[in-house]
């Protein structure tokens, strides 16, 4: 086992692949300070800038004074706090869903999900972009999975044909890698037509788009029960940490009895679901984040444009830049850094083999200075690189 391991990371390390962590040294915003240094942050998915809101702050410091710092057990031991219940309510009535139930990881309520609802004989559907702890929940699943070409509903109707005793299609709100919408009104008709249930992954989604902030479906101006199974995390646009399941009665009880990775897990401290509580109520308070980000998106494609610099179709604050080399994207990126500005170089086997990319993300934060700064260094850095093929 162990020489394996080391030729796989022999392997990568000969592709340029590996991956490394960069230490930061303080807290999430437009500029961070990490290994010694200040940088111009265009890597983090803190899209309205509330992962360091005094507000969030407090309401984690008070509930950590009065309920500790961990919770000591999983939901249905003594873990489940009436911090955690109250999350749970506030979510639910926001979107207007039946119940809601939190995790303490996307990764694990999108695992939870699909290892614990369908079953033999039954049919998951997913497209071929789907996060991966959507592809790993679908093949630990006992029901067989099928994959669609991205986005394709020509693809996706055929796999739609396919026997089954029932089926779940499965589909990111936003994709995390390429920041495009799924075209979920086509997939909601679809649904409907062939008796399918759907679920929306929509961490990308959730706080960010429509205009309540309530997500991608409510984006196409669809009803929220349009998925049978909608997970949100806490962490991105609400600057919190964790995840949530909602939809029926039926679902969440479900998952409470037989969701193995609800089950068997220590449950999130209750300070983070008071933190995250704050930022719920903060960000339908203060709709104007949204917005700023919304004209920060516009702002910034204008711009790129201008510069031919090779964006993606995206609309959302994911902007990948099309490089498509490893070694390219990731000189760039290098070059980046040593101008203070963080930029993470997007590299197979996350994307495809040929499409490598430079993922900028935006925020509410950011100024049109700070986004004029990028778009002048980024252009430089591409023609430097372009020069040199």
């Amino acid at each position: 086992m162990w020489q394996k391991l080391q030729a796989r990371l022999e392997q990568r390390k000969a592709q340029d692949l590996l991956r490394h962590r960069l230490t930061l040294e303080g807290a999430q915003g437009v500029r961070i300070q990490a290994e010694g240094k200040e940088y111009l942050n265009f890597s983090s998915n803190d899209y309205l800038g509330l992962a360091n809101h005094p507000k969030l702050i407090e309401a984690m410091q008070r509930a950590a004074k009065q309920y500790g710092v961990g919770s000591g057990a999983s939901h249905l031991i003594i873990g489940h706090s009436d911090q955690h219940h109250a999350l749970e309510e506030e979510i639910a009535d926001f979107l207007g869903a039946e119940r809601a139930l939190l995790f303490s990881t996307g990764y694990m309520a999108n695992y939870g999900v699909l290892t614990c609802l369908p079953e033999k004989n039954d049919l998951i559907i997913q497209d071929k972009l789907n996060h991966a702890s959507l592809i790993d929940g679908g093949m630990a699943s006992a029901a067989k999975m099928l994959r669609y070409a991205h986005a394709d509903m020509d693809s996706f109707e055929r796999q739609m044909k396919q026997p089954a005793d029932s089926r779940l299609v499965v589909t990111d709100g936003v994709f995390s890698m390429d920041g495009d919408i799924a075209p979920l009104p086509e997939l909601v008709s679809s649904c409907n037509k062939h008796k399918a249930s759907l679920m929306v992954d929509d961490a990308h989604g959730f706080g960010v788009l429509g205009e309540q902030g309530k997500g991608s479906l409510e984006h196409f101006g669809l009803a929220q029960q349009s998925a049978a199974i909608y997970m949100a995390t806490l962490g991105k646009a609400l600057g919190g940490f964790g995840a949530v399941v909602a939809g029926s009665e039926l679902l969440i009880e479900s998952l409470i009895q037989f969701g193995r990775s609800y089950i068997y897990t220590t449950a999130m401290p209750a300070a983070v679901a008071a933190a995250n509580r704050a930022g719920l109520k903060l960000f339908q308070e203060e709709a104007w984040r949204r917005q700023q980000l919304k004209k920060n998106i516009d702002y910034f494609r204008r711009l790129a444009s201008e510069h031919d610099i090779p964006l993606m179709p995206s609309e959302t604050a994911i902007q990948p830049v099309l490089i498509g080399r490893n070694d390219k994207t990731l000189a760039i990126s290098r070059a980046l850094k040593e101008a203070g500005i963080l930029l993470v170089a997007i590299r197979p086997p996350t994307v495809p083999e040929n499409s490598a990319r430079l993922r900028v993300t935006l925020t509410a934060e950011h100024s049109t200075d700070d986004i004029d700064f990028l778009l002048e260094k980024l252009s430089d850095e591409l023609k430097q690189a372009n020069a040199q093929v």
